[in-house]
């Protein structure tokens, strides 16, 4: 183990960490979007609605993510989009992640008794005002779960930018490699950044279980 090298290296790996936190900040900011729209196009009265967001779902889950970031950047062109690499990575990995919470939230609102809907709806409460008031409070704690898991994953595919030349935490890892011959010691600080990354965010997702957990047990 080349201690002194990873000395040297440590620095410059610890600036492309942040470059992959402000890919995975941005995409998660993007698929929290998303997955709004989805869930809400998957509970529509409208049947064509509701079809057009699951066969959304199905696509961005049945298609690796590197295919559809390389359909983003490479075929944009094509249709006039031209994205910078960055841009092109927030937009796919938004989009993509966003189809996976979607099914997260759903999940969670389904679990939710429907005893409390029709509870709710007797009083003479509408569909937003039902969901607002009564179901989505009672699904937060499984949607900060989900979205927890969500971001985790997030978190670890933004390496796969690195394919189109955003020089995020893995890219410069190979970098590394390329031009030191040392693969164990570099990607053995480049996995310590992630676990670090992925410590953050469990923490971060716990503390807000924590407030949430605090508020509902002032409530009661």
């Amino acid at each position: 183990m080349d201690f002194q090298l990873i000395g040297r290296i440590a620095p410059f790996l610890v600036d492309a960490s942040l470059v992959t936190i402000e890919l995975t900040a941005c995409s998660l900011l993007i698929g929290l979007v998303v997955s709004a729209v989805v869930v809400m196009g998957r509970f529509s009265k409208l049947r064509a609605v509701r079809l057009l967001a699951t066969i959304y779902v199905s696509v961005m889950r049945g298609t690796p993510l590197l295919v559809q970031l390389f359909m983003v950047f490479f075929g944009g062109p094509q249709f006039g989009l031209e994205l910078t690499p960055f841009t092109a990575g927030i937009i796919t990995m938004g989009f993509n992640i966003g189809a996976y919470m979607s099914e997260g939230i759903k999940g969670a609102i389904i679990a939710v008794d429907k005893g409390q809907t029709e509870a709710s709806r007797s009083l003479g409460f509408g569909r937003f005002d039902t969901m607002r008031l009564f179901v989505l409070p009672q699904a937060a704690p499984l949607i900060i779960r989900s979205l927890g898991v969500n971001t985790v994953i997030l978190s670890k595919s933004t390496a796969l930018v690195s394919t189109i030349g955003v020089v995020e935490l893995t890219y410069a890892a190979q970098r590394f490699v390329t031009s030191t011959y040392k693969p164990f010691e570099v990607f053995t600080v480049a996995g310590a950044a992630y676990i670090a990354i992925v410590g953050a965010i469990s923490l971060i997702v716990r503390g807000i279980e924590h407030v949430f957990d605090a508020a509902r047990r002032a409530e009661a």
